[in-house]
C-alpha cells in the first residue's frame, strides 16, 4: 500500500449491522487497518461512553467524533467542542413536548430505549447518556419543519440518523468535526464512510465518499461526482468496500 489513508466511519448501519451492531463481517478489512497503521475514526451520533466501548472491543487507539460532530476525543485526552451543551438543547427540546408531541432520549425510560433500539440495558444506559445532543421521535413527521423553524430561532438544527431524529447546535455537523480533525492527518487521503442523511456534510468533505445502503436496502437521496456506492448494507458493505480501495 503506497498511499497513506485515515479513515472516517459512521458506526450505527455502516461499521455495525442495523440489525444487531455487530461488525463481525467487517472483522478481516479491520484487522488489516490495523496492521497498516491506518487511523479509523469513528464519526457518529453515539456517545463517548459508546465509542470507548466499541474502540475497547476493536483495539482501535485513534481520535474518535461524537453526537454527529459535536466534539473530537484524542488520545492524549484532548477534547475539540464545536456543539452545544447537552442542557441547552434539552432545556429546548422540553419546551416543545407538547407542542409537537416530542419524545426525546432524556424522557424515555431505560427500557422504552431498549425496545426502539434493541440495545441491552448497559448499552441503553450508555446512549442516554449525552453530552451535546438530544436524539428524539416525533409524533407527526409532517411537522417537523416548524420545529426546524423553532430550533434555529434557538440556535440548533435538527439531524435525520437511522432510527431517530437528532437536535444538535447549528454550527455542528460531521462534516465540520471531519474538516477540523483532518488537519492533523496532513498528507492522508480520507475516506468517509455512511449511511444516512446525517453523514452526507461527512462525505462531502472527504477525499473518498462512500454510500452504504441503508437498513431497508436502499440508498439515501444523494449524489457526488466521485462517490462510491458500497455493494451490500451494514458491516459486509463496509468491508467490501474499503477492500476495492485499499487492497
Amino acid at each position: 500500500m503506497n498511499q497513506k489513508y485515515v479513515i472516517f466511519t459512521d458506526l450505527d448501519g455502516s461499521l455495525l449491522k442495523h440489525e444487531d451492531y455487530s461488525f463481525d463481517e467487517a472483522k478481516p478489512t479491520l484487522a488489516y487497518i490495523k496492521e497498516n497503521n491506518i487511523p479509523l475514526i469513528f464519526t457518529t451520533s453515539k456517545t463517548k461512553n459508546e465509542c470507548e466501548i466499541l474502540q475497547s472491543q476493536m483495539d482501535i487507539k485513534a481520535p474518535f467524533i461524537v453526537e454527529n460532530g459535536a466534539a473530537i476525543y484524542y488520545p492524549d485526552g484532548t477534547i475539540e467542542q464545536l456543539g452545544l451543551q447537552h442542557h441547552q438543547i434539552k432545556e429546548f427540546m422540553d419546551s416543545k413536548v407538547e407542542e409537537f408531541q416530542i419524545l426525546s432520549f432524556s424522557n424515555m425510560k431505560i427500557s422504552d430505549i431498549m425496545e426502539y433500539t434493541l440495545f441491552t440495558y448497559s448499552q441503553a444506559q450508555c446512549a442516554q447518556n449525552r453530552d451535546f445532543s438530544e436524539p428524539f421521535l416525533i409524533h407527526d413527521e409532517r411537522r417537523l419543519t416548524e420545529l426546524e423553524i423553532e430550533a434555529e430561532r434557538h440556535g440548533m438544527k435538527i439531524l435525520k440518523g437511522g432510527r431517530f431524529y437528532h437536535c444538535v447546535g447549528i454550527n455542528q455537523d460531521k462534516g465540520l468535526a471531519v474538516q477540523s480533525a483532518l488537519q492533523h492527518y496532513k498528507g492522508r487521503v480520507s475516506i468517509g464512510l455512511g449511511d444516512n442523511y446525517n453523514d452526507v456534510a461527512m462525505l462531502k468533505v472527504v477525499d473518498i465518499p462512500v454510500l452504504i445502503p441503508h437498513h431497508e436496502g436502499g440508498y439515501i437521496d444523494f449524489e457526488l461526482e466521485n462517490l462510491i456506492k458500497a455493494p451490500f448494507k451494514g458491516s459486509l458493505g463496509w468491508h467490501e468496500a474499503l477492500n476495492k480501495i485499499l487492497l
